[in-house]
C-alpha cells in the first residue's frame, strides 16, 4: 500500500500527512516494514514471527499425521464421554470409558481418533492429553460420614463424586445442597477432591433447587458493591435539561405491551395512519444514558451478557434501580428512549424512516392478555375501559397482519413450537404447567419489533459503521438433505437439497405438515438440521427471517449487544463516530458478539434446565396417573411422549412387554416383530407416569394398552 493510499484509509487530512511519512520512515530505519518492487509499503516479518509461523504450521501437520483433534470433553453418568471438536461444524467424537483418560467433564482435551464415523456410528477417539480444565466448582448433595464427606454431582455428566476431607466441609450436613471447589480432578482409580466454599441450602428449601441450577452454571447471583453503589447514585426522576436535543414525543399516544408479571418495559410502541400511510413508532429504552461505557455497570452487564429467566426468578442483567426503574418505560412517567420511526405504506414496504433520540411519555401498560380480548371482541368491558385507544389496538392488528403477510411472502420461517408456562405455589412448588399462549398481541409486537430490528440493521450497514448483527446461517447441505429424506419417507413433497437450501423451501415444508400428528417431530427434526442464530460483526443476513440484514435492537435492558449497538447509534447521531471511535469499536464487537452469543446459549440451557426440572417435579405428584400424548420422537431404546401440559416423558421399549418391538431408523417407527403393532411419530397414546426423577430432570411413562394405543 503507497502512503497516499494509507492516508486516505485512514482519513488524515491532507494537511497532517507529513506525520504519516515520518513514522514510515522510523518504521524502515527500524527494520519493521519495506518498500516492495512496485513501491508499496508492506510488514517485514521478524524471525521470531516466521518461527512461530513454521513451528504453528509443524504442529497442524503433525495432528494431521497424527489424526488428533481438540475439543471439549463433555461427560457421561456411566463412564464414558464425547469431545465435542473445536470446529463446530464436526460431528462429536466417542470416548469409551476405558479412553477417557483423566479427563473431567469440560475440560478442553486432545483426542486421537480410533475409528471414523459411517452412517450407523460415530467417530470413536480416545483422550490422549488434558490441556484445560473447564470447571472449577461443582454443585451438588452433600453427604457426610464421621471423617470426611462426599459431593454427589448434580450435575450427571460428572461421572465420580467429589471427596471432601473433613476439615474443608464448612459444617455442612448431609442433604446441604453445596459448591465446591475442586482441588484436585482426580483419576481413573482416585475420586475428585474439593472443598465446600458455598453452603446453598437444605434440599427441599424454597427456591434451592433452582438457585443449585443456576450456580453449577456460574450465573452471578448478585451484583458486586461497586456496581450496585452506582446504580444507587443514578438519579429517579427527568427534568427539562435531559430532554435537550431530544426530539419530544410526549404527546404522541404509545403503549407497552407484555406480559402481566413483565417489570422490565424496554419496549413502547405507536401508530397512526394518514390516508394508506402508516407510521409507526418503535421507542426503546435509553439505557446508555445511565450505563456509560467501561463504568462498573457496563462491565458487569457485559459478564452476565442476558437477563435469565428462570422458574421462580429473573436474574438481571442490570441491577433492579434500572431495569425496573429509570430504564423502564413505565405508563405516567416521562423516559428516555432510542426511537425507530417508520413510514409504511399500504403494502407493508417501508419506504421511510427516522432513528432519533426521543423523550416520550407512555399513556397505558397493557398486557397481552387484554390486548388480545378486545381484538378477538371477548371482552365489551375491557373495550369500553380502553375506548381511547381501542382504533390503535386494531390498527396495529392491521399492520401486523400486513408485516407478517410479507414475511411469509420472502419465505420467513415461523416454527410454533408451545412454550412451557409454569405456575408455582408460595413455596416454589409447580401447580400447573401449560403451553404460553401465542396471540395477536403477542404476534403483533413481534412483527413490530422484527421490523425495528431489520430497519435499523439496514442503516447501519449502508453507513458502513462497524456494527453487531443478529445472523443466521444457511443450513449445512449435508444435514437438511438428511433431514428431508426422513420427511420425504413419511410421505411429505420435499425436493432434493441443493447446494444451498433457501429458506422459503423449508417454509413449504412446514405449510404441508401443518396440522398433522407428525408436525411437531417433523419441525423439531428441521430446527435440529439448522445452525444457531448468534451474535457477529459481518452482516450476513438471517435464514430463518429471510433477511438481509438483522440486528438486536429493541432490548437494551436484557441483552448487552442491543446495548452495545445503542451507544453505536447515539454516537453516530451526535456526529462523534470519528476515524478514532470506528477503530475503537472495531477492537471491540468481535468480542462483544462472541462473548454474547456464548452467554446466550449459557442462558438458554439453564432455563431450559430449570422448566425440566419443576417438570419433573409437578409430574412426581401424579405417579400411577393416565394421560393422553402425542409420540414426539422415536429412538431405538423407546419413543418420548409429549403432553398436553408440554411435559415430555420416555417409554422405554423394555417396558412394552406386549412384544418385541424393533426400531427402523429410516422410518423413525418401533414394530412388533409377532404381532406387527408399530409406534410411529404423531401417533396419541395412552400413557401412566411411572417414575418423575427432580434430579435428573427426568419423567418416565408406560403405555396402557388397549385403550386407545392404537
Amino acid at each position: 500500500m503507497r502512503a497516499k493510499e494509507l492516508a486516505v484509509l485512514l482519513e488524515i487530512p491532507a494537511g497532517k500527512r507529513e506525520d504519516l511519512h515520518k513514522v514510515l520512515d522510523e518504521l524502515l530505519k527500524e527494520g519493521k516494514i519495506s518498500i516492495n518492487k512496485r513501491g508499496r509499503y508492506e510488514a517485514v516479518r521478524g524471525k521470531e514471527n516466521r518461527s512461530k509461523e513454521k513451528n504453528s504450521k509443524e504442529k497442524n501437520r503433525k495432528e494431521r499425521k497424527q489424526n488428533n483433534l481438540t475439543g471439549t470433553f463433555i461427560g457421561n453418568a456411566k463412564g464414558f464421554g464425547f469431545v465435542r471438536p473445536e470446529n463446530e461444524e464436526e460431528e462429536d467424537i466417542f470416548v469409551s470409558e476405558e479412553n477417557t483418560g483423566n479427563a473431567f467433564h469440560m475440560d478442553t482435551v486432545q483426542v486421537q481418533i480410533l475409528r471414523e464415523g459411517s452412517s450407523e456410528h460415530r467417530r470413536e477417539g480416545a483422550v490422549i492429553k488434558v490441556l484445560e480444565h473447564g470447571m472449577e466448582t461443582v454443585v451438588g448433595t452433600f453427604e457426610k460420614s464421621d471423617s470426611f464427606g462426599f459431593l454427589v454431582p448434580d450435575n450427571r455428566k460428572i461421572a465420580k463424586d467429589i471427596f471432601i476431607p473433613l476439615e474443608h466441609t464448612k459444617g455442612a450436613v448431609t442433604g446441604d445442597k453445596i459448591v465446591a471447589q475442586i482441588r484436585s480432578y482426580g483419576s481413573k482409580n482416585r475420586n475428585p477432591e474439593g472443598r465446600i466454599v458455598e453452603i446453598l441450602g437444605h434440599t427441599g428449601e424454597k427456591g434451592v433447587d433452582v438457585l443449585s441450577v443456576a450456580r453449577s452454571y456460574d450465573l452471578p447471583m448478585e451484583f458486586p458493591e461497586k456496581v450496585t453503589k452506582q446504580a444507587e447514585r443514578v438519579k429517579t426522576v427527568l427534568n427539562e435539561g435531559d430532554f435537550f436535543g431530544r426530539m419530544d414525543l410526549r404527546d404522541w399516544t404509545m403503549v407497552t405491551i407484555d406480559g402481566e408479571d413483565a417489570k422490565d418495559l424496554d419496549d413502547a410502541v405507536s401508530l397512526t395512519k394518514e390516508g394508506e400511510f402508516y407510521r409507526l413508532g418503535v421507542h426503546i429504552a435509553d439505557v446508555t444514558n445511565y450505563v456509560q461505557y467501561n463504568s462498573a455497570l457496563d462491565r458487569e452487564a457485559k459478564k452476565r451478557g442476558t437477563s435469565v429467566y428462570l422458574a421462580d426468578r429473573v436474574i438481571p442483567m442490570l441491577p433492579k434501580e434500572l431495569s425496573n426503574g429509570i430504564c423502564s418505560l413505565n405508563a405516567g412517567e416521562d423516559r428516555l428512549a432510542l426511537s425507530c420511526i417508520m413510514d409504511i405504506d399500504s403494502r407493508g414496504n417501508v419506504i421511510g424512516h427516522k432513528i432519533c433520540e426521543t423523550v416520550i411519555h407512555v399513556d397505558r401498560r397493557m398486557s397481552y392478555t387484554v390486548v388480545n380480548q378486545i381484538l378477538m371482541h371477548e371482552e365489551k368491558a375491557l373495550t369500553q375501559e380502553y375506548i381511547d385507544l381501542v382504533p390503535m389496538f386494531f390498527l396495529m392488528h392491521e399492520l401486523s397482519l400486513l408485516l407478517r403477510k410479507n414475511r411469509r411472502k420472502r419465505g420467513a420461517i415461523d416454527f410454533d413450537f408451545p412454550e412451557s408456562k409454569v405456575i408455582l405455589d408460595e413455596n416454589g412448588k409447580p401447580v400447573a404447567i401449560y403451553p404460553y399462549e401465542h396471540n395477536a398481541a403477542t404476534e403483533l409486537i413481534e412483527d413490530f419489533m422484527l421490523l425495528a430490528n431489520e430497519t435499523v440493521a439496514e442503516e447501519y450497514y449502508f453507513r458502513g459503521i462497524p456494527f453487531v448483527y443478529r445472523t443466521h446461517e444457511n443450513p449445512d447441505p449435508e444435514k437438511i438433505e438428511a433431514a428431508f429424506s426422513i420427511i420425504r419417507a413419511g410421505g411429505v413433497k420435499v425436493k432434493k437439497a441443493k447446494e444451498e437450501v433457501q429458506p422459503k423451501e423449508i417454509q413449504a415444508i412446514i405449510r404441508q405438515i401443518e396440522g398433522l400428528e407428525c408436525e411437531p417431530f417433523y419441525s423439531r427434526l428441521l430446527l435440529r438440521s439448522m445452525k444457531q442464530a448468534k451474535y457477529t460483526t459481518d452482516c450476513i443476513g438471517h435464514f430463518g427471517l429471510a433477511a438481509r440484514y438483522y440486528c438486536h435492537f429493541t432490548s437494551p435492558i436484557r441483552r448487552y449487544p442491543d446495548l452495545q449497538i445503542h451507544r453505536i447509534i447515539k454516537e453516530t447521531l451526535r456526529g462523534r463516530m470519528t476515524p478514532e471511535k470506528k477503530r475503537h469499536y472495531e477492537g471491540i464487537l468481535d468480542e462483544v458478539s462472541r462473548q454474547s452469543s456464548t452467554l446466550e446459549r449459557r442462558a438458554e440451557e439453564v432455563e431450559r434446565e430449570t422448566i425440566k426440572m419443576k417438570k419433573a417435579e409437578f409430574m412426581a405428584a401424579h405417579i400411577g396417573e393416565e394421560f393422553e400424548g402425542v409420540i414426539s420422537g422415536i429412538m431405538e431404546w423407546g419413543f418420548y411422549v409429549e403432553l398436553s401440559n408440554t411435559v415430555e416423558g420416555l417409554v422405554h421399549v423394555n417396558t412394552l412387554i406386549d412384544d418385541y418391538y424393533v426400531y427402523n431408523r429410516e422410518q423413525y417407527t418401533l414394530t412388533g416383530e409377532e404381532r406387527g403393532k408399530t409406534y410411529r411419530m404423531g401417533q396419541k397414546v395412552r400413557v401412566r407416569v411411572q417414575q418423575a426423577d427432580v434430579t435428573t430432570k427426568t419423567v418416565d411413562f408406560s403405555v396402557v394398552i388397549g385403550r386407545k394405543e392404537e
